[in-house]
């Protein structure tokens, strides 16, 4: 089974507008609500792709409730965790005259010592041999950046493999916990590792240069991405899309990879239906994920090269 934890979910509002101007009054033209937060997003691709997975996090409030009730209607298994906090809401503002994007994300509500111990103890008793545990996005108020590091050492320690997928300190102290797989984007291992992330050749050093995980994805937006490890490093094309709206095009990504890894892919190939996923994604509005054939059509346009030895 493919589990997504999401300790920070929030309800997605994305506004289409005809143009960005200072000081004037917006109004959209369109309107469009998707049940976001990193991991909830991944299980949404997964959903697309026809995987199914579980849905894991905190939810609070009225924002929380529609947000269970969103993604069961989408047919997605969840174990949510009911907190006192009222779940946030997310604006994006997406202007069609020159496709730029504003993105506004609340904080999110404060989580107790008491609620964080509820979801880890769920991570114990749901873990098995084989599963797999996408952990993403950002901490909530209240989480100590050692919180991911727990749950990957819960789910690894009966032979799962987990995904982690942040930032900041939340990833530095993850990576103590060794996991299978790590994804962060050029900006993000370029403040990990303190090294450019501006190429190819530099992701390919960053990806080296990044301890504990067993594989390293580095998301290069319009460049693709990369996937490195002991067997060797990789990097796979974006083919050609429209671009609609890039916010989830990661998580996308990240929900390609561990479908394809899942079903025994080898990493190289695994990142070319990530790539694919991403492309999808970016194509679809809000944070849509795109369909299973758009998706095996883009996975033929990718283009996957070795880096030399």
């Amino acid at each position: 089974m493919i589990y997504t934890v999401t300790l920070n979910p929030a309800l997605d509002r994305e506004l289409l507008v005809p143009s960005l101007e200072d000081r004037e009054l917006l109004r959209a033209s369109e309107v469009r609500v998707d049940y976001g937060g990193k991991g909830f997003n991944v299980s949404r691709m997964l959903a697309a792709l026809g995987a199914p997975s579980v849905a894991m996090g905190f939810v609070g409030g009225f924002t929380g409730a529609a947000l269970r009730t969103g993604l069961e209607g989408l047919g997605i298994a969840t174990d949510l965790t009911l907190i006192a906090g009222e779940t946030r809401t997310n604006v994006s503002i997406v202007s069609t005259d020159c496709g730029k994007t504003i993105k506004v994300n609340e904080p999110g509500p404060t989580v107790s010592m008491q609620e964080l111990g509820t979801i880890l103890g769920r991570v114990r008793a749901l873990a098995r041999p084989g599963d797999w545990w996408v952990l993403a996005g950002s901490l909530p108020p209240g989480a100590p950046p050692e919180i991911y590091a727990a749950i990957i050492a819960a789910a690894q320690a009966t032979g799962g493999c987990a995904v982690l997928d942040t930032s900041g300190a939340a990833l530095r102290a993850g990576l103590a916990a060794r996991p299978f797989l790590v994804k962060p984007n050029g900006e993000e291992a370029a403040t990990l590792t303190g090294m450019p992330v501006g190429d190819r050749a530099q992701a390919r050093a960053a990806a080296a240069a990044i301890a504990g995980p067993e594989w390293v994805a580095i998301s290069l937006g319009a460049d693709g991405a990369l996937i490195g490890g002991t067997d060797g490093y990789w990097h796979a094309s974006s083919p050609p899309v429209r671009m609609a709206n890039p916010v989830g095009a990661g998580d996308a990504l990240v929900a390609g990879l561990v479908w394809r890894l899942s079903l025994g892919d080898p990493p190289d190939e695994a990142l070319r239906w990530g790539v694919a996923c991403g492309a999808a994604a970016a194509a679809s509005p809000g944070t849509g994920q795109g369909s299973l054939a758009q998706v095996a059509d883009l996975a033929g346009q990718v283009l996957v090269t070795q880096f030399a030895a």
